[in-house]
């Protein structure tokens, strides 16, 4: 139960985060035909994902909730462009370089699909 409580502790203060983050990139840059919000949110977030991953791996600075709060929840609510981010990282320095190009296929072959028929359906709605 206390990893669920950490998960959404840690997503109400990563989507918090993502707002604020979002919205002060918007103001930065004046020009809106681009989603900086969105690219900022998710470069920041992959950037915290591999510099905290690569931490924990070498070295126990959090314990299993804190680990929990951070890449479950935090990023999670946070982006989760950054965990997708991670796992194609994670695959390509196993060399696991096929799984990695598929993973990364898969997710925008569907990721795109999905928001196609998510909207196509909103139409029949």
């Amino acid at each position: 139960m206390i990893r669920i409580l950490m998960v959404g502790a840690g997503g109400f203060a990563g989507s918090i985060c993502r707002y604020i983050i979002s919205d002060m990139s918007y103001k930065f840059f004046s020009t809106p035909y681009f989603p900086y919000g969105t690219l900022t949110v998710n470069t920041v977030g992959c950037l915290l994902i591999g510099l905290l991953g690569g931490l924990v791996e070498t070295r126990p600075i959090f314990s299993p909730e804190i680990q929990t709060f951070i890449f479950i929840g935090f990023l999670g609510g946070f982006t989760t462009f950054s965990t997708f981010g991670y796992e194609i990282f994670t695959f390509s320095r196993q060399g696991l370089f096929i799984q990695a190009f598929i993973n990364l296929c898969v997710h925008l072959f569907l990721g795109f699909g999905a928001v196609w028929l998510g909207f196509s359906m909103s139409k029949l709605i």
